[in-house]
């Protein structure tokens, strides 16, 4: 009963999305446009900085938070702060009060990070920044930190459960990412520069997809 009161708590936490709120209080659905992604980079692109940077702080924190919470709750599981973190993300990704349709689930993997460990968080923080800057493309963070983060976990004394946790949820956002994985290969996928060479980036894409 506590695992499955850990689990649903931090699943319905994940179904709180501020880029998809945000959006109808603005008229209209995120899914509808750009990305067809409800989260925090297809909030950037639609509805500008502060829409994106409110949202990837928001659902940082919303899982960061249900962690701590079900740390607190739940000891007895034995890894609360993954089950609840995971349940958090798959809630993010599959949101039964959004029709099974919403984000990726990259800021509440970050939020499961923090709650585990803040110098973790920093140290994973810093190397995909780099990665991302290096190579261009936002969505290598999530499917590169999601397994690396997996291996920190099995490779610090990490429960068992907790890390077939972990990886079947990496399998998730992974999934979750195959269209990306399929656009870079076509070179139609967004690159990061977007975000300071925005004409440059559409006409790129739009040769692309001639």
């Amino acid at each position: 009963m506590n695992y499955a009161l850990c689990a649903l708590l931090g699943y319905l936490t994940g179904n709180i999305n501020p880029s998809y709120i945000i959006a109808r209080l603005r008229g209209f659905d995120i899914r509808s446009r750009g990305s067809g992604n409800a989260g925090a980079s297809n909030a950037l692109m639609t509805m500008g900085l502060r829409a994106g940077i409110f949202s990837a702080l928001f659902d940082i924190s919303k899982a960061a938070a249900v962690c701590l919470l079900a740390e607190e709750l739940f000891p007895e599981t034995g890894f609360p702060v993954i089950l609840a973190g995971c349940s958090c993300i798959t809630g993010h990704i599959f949101p039964v009060f959004m029709h099974f349709r919403g984000g990726k689930g990259l800021a509440c993997l970050g939020g499961t990070v923090l709650a585990f460990s803040p110098s973790i968080f920093a140290a994973m923080l810093a190397a995909e920044v780099i990665t991302a800057l290096l190579l261009d493309y936002i969505c290598v963070i999530p499917i590169t930190g999601s397994v690396i983060f997996t291996a920190v976990y099995a490779f610090t004394g990490g429960t068992l459960p907790g890390t077939v946790t972990l990886a079947l949820t990496s399998l998730i956002i992974i999934w979750k990412h195959k269209q990306n994985l399929c656009r870079i290969q076509n070179g139609t996928e967004i690159h990061l520069s977007y975000l300071w060479h925005r004409d440059r980036e559409l006409e790129r894409i739009k040769k692309n997809e001639e």
